[in-house]
């Protein structure tokens, strides 16, 4: 199993949209960053656990977990759509771009474990979403820094 951090602006979709959403369930379309796509088309794989982080909003911070639900990554069908705010001219569907994997709510958090928070902790200085310049919306997490995450939580599993 792997472990990922997921960023979103609440703005754009929040947890609480992904909660309300039938199954629980979405498409995590619209990644637009060469890193990111290859984390889900080559390392991602159903059952593996992401936590999801708000980001740009006044507290930014993982508010939650999701679980990685289809078999493998697809090809994300907004690249296709001239009407799509991530349409992409350069892709065809007989030769894709960009991938995505779909995600299901798992858990919300009743508070949010703040960046701030994460800074703070000695063990996880060298999470990726701590490092300067780092701007990616999907990271790895390794297992000592999920439970450590996980542990920081309101109610640990």
């Amino acid at each position: 199993m792997n472990y990922w951090l997921m960023k979103s602006e609440p703005t754009c979709f929040s947890i609480d949209t992904l909660q309300s959403l039938p199954k629980k369930t979405t498409a995590w379309d619209g990644v637009r960053n060469y890193q990111a796509r290859n984390m889900m088309k080559d390392q991602m794989q159903r059952g593996d656990l992401a936590f999801f982080y708000h980001s740009n909003c006044p507290v930014p911070g993982i508010v939650g977990i999701m679980e990685v639900s289809s078999q493998k990554a697809y090809p994300d069908p907004t690249q296709f759509d001239p009407s799509n705010d991530h349409y992409d001219p350069k892709a065809h569907p007989d030769k894709p771009i960009w991938w995505l994997v779909d995600l299901t709510f798992k858990r919300k958090f009743t508070s949010v474990i703040s960046l701030a928070a994460l800074k703070n902790h000695p063990q996880l200085s060298d999470l990726f979403i701590l490092r300067r310049g780092n701007r990616l919306s999907i990271t790895p997490i390794t297992e000592p820094q999920w439970h450590i995450i996980l542990s920081m939580a309101d109610h640990p599993l």
